[in-house]
């Protein structure tokens, strides 16, 4: 089991607590939660600031300014990493513009999902337009930001040891990628089940 503080307005006193008692993750870190102020760092600071504490970022440039997500990449206490998270819906592959989730409206509009008061429901986006944006807009190394994507989050979930790398032992779990970060072809475990221009299980 992996214990994640998630949406909460705890304080940072008591978020290292929790760690301490075993919380390893925090989930989408900065939105829904207490942030850093100078007298109280709350959530937001303990998940960077402690080392043991995984934290999922959604890098659309709608839930996190670009400058937060490059200033807590910075200064993030390791060995446990941030890591990029989709916090997708169901329109994501598709063009729906609405849906229904626990009796509300999302309604999908400029690249965000909002309920009809304009809050954030939740993220328009697919892992590569992350991977893209961490690389193209935050400014990170390519292979950084194809480690937030693979690596770290399976590090985060104690799988590293089969996914997340290339490895003797490890799933042939496999993403190709042209050189403009566009996908051009999925396997997992050894198996197509995509590629541009090719019908599944050709």
């Amino acid at each position: 089991l992996v214990v994640s503080l998630g949406h909460s307005d705890t304080f940072y006193a008591k978020a290292r607590a929790f760690a301490d008692a075993g919380a390893t993750m925090v989930t989408h870190l900065f939105n829904a939660m207490s942030q850093i102020g100078n007298r109280e760092p709350g959530l937001a600071g303990a998940a960077i600031d402690t080392g043991t504490l995984f934290a999922g970022i959604i890098a659309d440039g709608i839930h996190v300014d670009p400058a937060a997500m490059a200033i807590a990449l910075r200064a993030k206490q390791g060995p446990a990493r941030i890591f990029l998270v989709t916090d997708a819906m169901a329109t994501i592959g598709t063009d729906m513009t609405s849906f229904t989730l626990n009796g509300r409206a999302v309604y999908r509009r400029d690249g965000s999902l909002r309920l009809a008061d304009g809050t954030l429901a939740g993220a328009d986006l697919d892992m590569i337009s992350a991977v893209r944006f961490v690389h193209r807009v935050v400014g990170l190394d390519l292979s950084e930001a194809l480690r937030m994507a693979s690596l770290y989050p399976a590090q985060a979930i104690g799988q590293s040891h089969r996914l997340g790398r290339f490895a003797n032992g490890t799933a042939a779990d496999i993403v190709a990628l042209s050189d403009e970060l566009d996908v051009k072809g999925v396997w997992i475990e050894g198996k197509r089940v995509f590629e541009v221009g090719v019908a599944k299980g050709a």
